[in-house]
């Protein structure tokens, strides 16, 4: 299984001004566009390790699954929710010769924990041997951080900070700071029997 983002977060996107306010830093001075960039690399840091953590995508984007094969023969989860809509299933054969999947063979069943794609009718199509899948599908909860929910746009803004406040040390990596992980914790997937369908 290999997952990518067709495109970043966009810039116009990240609440960098509005972060700039939770620092309480000031505005005016001859490096704010220095303070902005570094702003959005803790922002972008921050909202990474939330959605690796969560299985959720923050802001909406476009990704890309490729899979030697199907998890269960008539459904398939997807990695990252929630799911807003799947653009293309293509099967790929072992010549990377590509064949669109007609839509009407599979659905997109919706979950803010775990969105999959399920075949209408008995199974979803063969991948080719030697071949591959390639699902396009675009997930997050929406285009905006106002669309973000509080709890996860509250942790966003905690790690963020704790990038900025701690961005001289060098020393060991610690894990996520205890009221990150309380605020995120009820968004993090449950994976039982191996990570199955569910």
């Amino acid at each position: 299984m290999m997952l990518s983002e067709v495109a970043p977060v966009a810039q116009s996107a990240l609440p960098v001004a509005a972060f700039r306010d939770h620092l309480r830093l000031g505005s005016g001075f001859a490096d704010d566009g220095v303070q902005d960039a570094l702003a959005e690399s803790y922002l972008r840091a921050a909202i990474a390790a939330i959605e690796a953590r969560t299985g959720k995508a923050l802001i909406e984007r476009e990704f890309v699954l490729e899979l030697e094969r199907w998890r269960w023969p008539d459904v398939q989860a997807l990695p990252v929710a929630p799911a807003v809509s799947v653009r293309s299933v293509t099967m790929l054969d072992r010549e990377g010769v590509a064949s669109l999947v007609d839509p009407s063979a599979y659905r997109l069943v919706r979950d803010v924990q775990r969105s999959r794609i399920v075949a209408v009718g008995s199974l979803l199509p063969v991948v080719p041997d030697g071949g591959r899948v390639e699902i396009v599908f675009s997930a997050g909860f929406g285009p905006g951080w106002a669309d973000v929910p509080a709890d996860l746009a509250q942790a966003v803004f905690l790690l963020a900070a704790a990038y900025h406040e701690n961005r001289h040390e060098t020393g060991t990596v610690r894990g996520l700071p205890a009221g990150v992980l309380a605020l995120i914790e009820r968004w993090r997937t449950v994976r039982v029997l191996g990570g199955g369908a569910a």
